[in-house]
């Protein structure tokens, strides 16, 4: 498709700073950065994305910046509005429901104070649609990235019918009875907003069938929606693992832990990542497999997320004291049972890929997971995988990993041992495996995908 593109996101790929009066810009994180920004990067695409600090709402008032090859617009938007909508409504309602987070005998409350955070939510919306309504090109194939854009689709199609908005989604989505917790109406308009984009993706068939069911039982309007995974960009984590950086990494790593395996985890301190369970796992295969300890270490890399909501570190407390307790019970004069690494270091993340016997992703419930197959591209140890069923990312990577209920802290015990007591030859066999589904797919081809959804709404609206 030769269409211009248009890419929306909340969180763009350049930040900036001020440097005496000089805007610097750097390229910004995340994974959807990472994977998206080495394909437009010399290109006319351009990416719309909120300004998130003082240099980046300077940078907004300059129009289109490029820098390293991107083309970039920053959006100021009024701060008390972006806080109402991203904390008020994305993260404390939407990430929690689209999870399956909520306690919902406790959680979440509906009140007046929602009301205005959601009307934030909507103003929000407004403020990205009016600009791509101004400053895409004719004809132009717009890329709406997630669920902080959801209501983007109606307004672009009443303002600019000439456009083709694709929304994609990383999260799952959630079933009917979850997304009842919304108000009717409210329910209503994300479901019609996101609907009214020309097609809608997902990373598995599961999130997809779930948004169409809620659309079917809540709002009564057929979406069409593609199934399309992120996959990771084989080149660049592979970069990662070969440079010095990395290497020192793993040597230490070796050093620290002579003959002992290693299982390994590397996630965010985010609730959805299951990280509790995990550690009980481990405890329990302790437990119950006296000829374990001392023989294997669980190192947890991974950074702080959220700490602006009360859950996220009420969450880390409770990490931290729970590793402590199963350190105390099984630790010996020269054994620490489970080490946490809560610094946000990237190669450091990378060297532990590379040296895991074991890597453990277990999610209650997550739109992808591409740590799933970022390990085995790297591993040299012909590592295994302990994986969620619950995972998009399982709908690859099946019949290839020890698949687990996040719930069930017994099976993913067993599936800690399991993996642990594999031959040689089948880890190998297995490991070659999972490196060729992980290799299948690249951040190109999810590209790609998003625009054949785009070429194709001519003939299915």
């Amino acid at each position: 498709m030769n269409a211009p593109v248009v890419l929306v996101s909340n969180r763009g790929p350049l930040s900036f700073r001020d440097d005496g009066g000089e805007l610097i810009a750097t390229r910004g994180g995340g994974g959807l950065v990472s994977g998206l920004a080495p394909l437009v990067a010399g290109t006319d695409t351009v990416w719309i994305a909120a300004a998130l600090s003082d240099a980046d709402r300077t940078a907004a008032d300059r129009g289109v910046i490029e820098a390293d090859g991107i083309r970039a617009r920053t959006l100021a938007i009024d701060p008390t509005v972006m806080a109402q909508a991203y904390d008020g409504v994305c993260n404390s309602m939407l990430w929690f429901l689209y999870h399956g987070l909520h306690d919902l005998s406790r959680r979440p409350i509906i009140d007046k104070g929602f009301r205005i955070a959601w009307e934030s939510y909507r103003r929000y919306n407004r403020s990205f649609a009016d600009v791509v309504i101004d400053e895409a090109p004719a004809d132009a194939v717009v890329l709406v990235q997630d669920y902080h854009l959801a209501l983007l689709g109606p307004l672009l199609r009443a303002g600019r019918p000439d456009l083709r908005t694709v929304h994609f989604s990383h999260t799952p989505f959630a079933p009917p009875h979850l997304l009842r917790v919304l108000p009717h109406d409210l329910a209503v308009e994300l479901l019609e907003g996101m609907a009214g984009h020309d097609a809608c993706g997902f990373h598995s068939e599961r999130w997809a069938r779930d948004f169409r069911n809620c659309c079917d039982d809540i709002a009564g309007v057929e979406p069409h929606t593609f199934v399309a995974p992120l996959a990771p960009d084989a080149d660049d984590i592979r970069g990662v693992a070969a440079s010095d950086r990395c290497r020192r990494d793993v040597e230490a790593i070796d050093a620290d832990l002579g003959e002992r395996r290693l299982i390994v985890r590397v996630d965010r301190i985010e609730l959805s990542k299951n990280m509790l369970r995990g550690f009980r796992a481990y405890d329990t295969m302790l437990r119950d497999r006296p000829d374990l300890r001392g023989t294997v270490v669980f190192r947890s890399l991974g950074y702080p997320s959220r700490e602006g909501l009360p859950e996220y570190l009420a969450y880390r407390a409770e990490v931290e004291s729970l590793v402590d307790v199963i350190n105390h019970r099984w630790a010996t004069d020269d054994w620490q049972p489970i080490e946490l690494d809560f610094a946000d270091d990237f190669p450091k993340s990378v060297a532990h890929l590379r040296r895991y016997d074991v890597l453990m992703v277990n999610p209650i419930r997550d739109g992808l997971n591409l740590v799933a197959e970022e390990g085995p591209l790297v591993n040299e140890r012909d590592g295994t995988v302990v994986l969620s069923r619950e995972a998009g990312v399982h709908d690859l990577l099946a019949g290839t990993v020890h698949s687990v209920n996040p719930y069930d802290i017994e099976d993913q015990a067993l599936a800690l041992a399991a993996a642990l007591d594999m031959a040689p030859a089948e880890r190998a066999l297995v490991a070659a495996e999972l490196r060729r589904r992980a290799e299948a797919r690249g951040p190109a081809d999810w590209m790609a995908d998003q625009l054949a959804a785009a070429a194709d709404a001519d003939r299915f609206n």
